[in-house]
């Protein structure tokens, strides 16, 4: 019979993990003595789909956003839209817009309830279930509510997928490539939205092309699914089971190198075992074997992960960057751009731009580390920031100035806070409360974009662009200062070094 390594046994043998549970602390010094430790060995090959099943996830939410872009031109369409509730208001598309954010929200609150309970893959499984069912009632949608209903469903999938799939890949990468891989996975969100903003502009001129639109996600849906069946469980999290007293102990273990062997390739089976005993070893030596509370979320190790990775994903939004992409149109179009009349081709070129920036975040991250790229970057962005505000104040009749901030913050924001936020906050948060502290972040990623998305128009009309943008470039310095001082570096360390010296 097959073993599926996720079903917990009974709580029968309880006893019998308590008693290894102690063994561990009592006659086992901790690994953890300094940061040189002993390479990983691994198969790329085999490194391939463990990553590449949880980012479609990431390569789904982009999708979503390129689609939807182009998706609320042709449903208000007299003519293409296909539908007799065409004539939208400005509230119904806005609902269409964010319907995926408000799931997305949603989404984060049942992670935090479901996440260290069921396991990243049966999360990552569920979401994809929730991409399926969203794409499936967007796509066939008879009235406007059933397309409301798909979006936010589609949300939901949003929601549990970023914030299963930072931690799947991050727990199951070699350590040497984590931060590419992790990294990769905001590549994937890019190329979904050069892809959504591709598909649209081919259909967007078709009878009731928004449908053709959302149906395009259907099947990247079923293979992200088919995928996260086929993948083993994280093996940490099934290590957490074991000292936690939640599972048998060789049964769990066994799993726990099975799914080494699959995930490092065949080469490393005979050193399965032995990195299952050191994973043991420093789960128990950074006080993992103890159940988590919630009120350890606000205390010690994960109270600081939580102020790191809150931050990071606070100021990856309230620094403008929805702001910044909103104005692009128009700034290409003051520049003279001939595709500026096409807000669909200045997304594709500004999506390329992303790609490209991002491409060169994945390739250099684990050789030079994250604080450079984050402050090198987010320095990048303030000077572009206060670059876009002068443009508006004192150079309009200078157009190539807004065009060079405007790619100078793409191209540092996808360098820095793009890839490495979602990074970060995968790596830092301790074991067992990694799933709610994650959760939580994710939580507060896309409370602060429904903010700045709902804020930006109120405050532009109060203050105007220019200014507006003088106080991002502020926020921006509050986050350089915030990242010199409170991040830390955890280039080429394991995520057990991770815990015991960064926290």
């Amino acid at each position: 019979m097959a073993f599926d390594p996720e079903q917990q046994p009974s709580s029968s043998v309880s006893g019998e993990v308590g008693k290894s549970s102690g063994e561990i602390h009592a006659e086992r010094e901790p690994l953890i003595k300094d940061n040189h430790h002993t390479p990983e060995n691994y198969s790329v090959v085999s490194a391939i789909f463990p990553f590449l099943f949880p980012a479609l996830g990431g390569l789904l939410y982009g999708y979503e956003i390129g689609a939807t872009s182009c998706a609320t031109i042709s449903i208000q369409s007299p003519s293409l839209s296909g539908v007799s509730w065409y004539d939208l208001s400005s509230l119904d598309v806005g609902l269409v817009t964010s319907g995926s954010l408000y799931g997305a929200l949603f989404g984060s609150i049942v992670a935090f309830t479901i996440a260290d309970v069921i396991g990243r893959r049966k999360e990552l499984i569920l979401a994809a279930f929730a991409f399926l069912v969203g794409a499936l009632v967007t796509t066939l949608a008879p009235v406007y509510p059933v397309l409301i209903i798909g979006r936010l469903t589609y949300g939901v999938g949003v929601g549990l997928a970023m914030h299963a799939a930072p931690m799947y890949i991050a727990e199951t990468a070699p350590s040497q490539i984590r931060g590419q891989l992790v990294s990769l996975k905001e590549f994937f969100i890019v190329l979904g939205m050069v892809g959504g903003y591709g598909i649209g502009s081919l259909t967007v001129n078709v009878l009731s092309g928004w449908r053709y639109m959302y149906a395009t996600s259907v099947p990247l849906a079923v293979i992200m699914g088919i995928g996260m069946w086929w993948l083993p469980a994280s093996p940490r999290w099934l290590l957490l089971r074991v000292i936690q007293g939640k599972g048998n102990v060789e049964s769990q273990k066994e799993a726990a190198v099975k799914s080494l062997c699959r995930l490092r390739g065949p080469a490393f089976a005979d050193a399965a075992a032995e990195q299952v005993n050191e994973i043991l070893d420093e789960l128990s030596a950074v006080g993992e074997d103890k159940e988590a509370t919630f009120g350890e979320l606000f205390q010690g190790k994960c109270k600081k992960a939580l102020v790191i990775g809150g931050g990071l994903v606070l100021f990856q939004q309230i620094t403008g960057q929805p702001s910044v992409l909103y104005y692009a149109p128009s700034i290409l179009q003051t520049a003279g751009f001939s595709a500026a009349g096409d807000a669909t081709r200045v997304s594709i070129l500004l999506g390329l731009l992303k790609l490209i920036m991002t491409g060169v975040a994945v390739v250099v991250i684990d050789r030079l580390g994250r604080r450079p790229l984050l402050l090198s970057g987010v320095g990048g962005m303030v000077i572009s920031l206060f670059l876009l505000g002068s443009y508006y104040i004192f150079f309009s009749a200078s157009p190539v100035v807004a065009v060079v901030a405007l790619l100078l913050y793409v191209g540092c924001y996808q360098l820095s806070f793009g890839p490495i936020g979602w990074l970060m906050i995968s790596e830092i948060f301790p074991l067992k409360l990694r799933g709610r502290g994650l959760s939580i972040a994710v939580l507060v990623n896309f409370g602060a974009n429904a903010l700045v998305t709902f804020a930006f128009s109120p405050l532009k009309e109060l203050l105007g662009a220019g200014i507006l943008f003088f106080a991002f470039g502020v926020i921006c310095v509050l986050s350089l200062l915030f990242i010199f001082f409170i991040v830390p570096e955890t280039k080429g360390l394991t995520l057990e070094e991770i815990e015991a010296k960064c926290l």
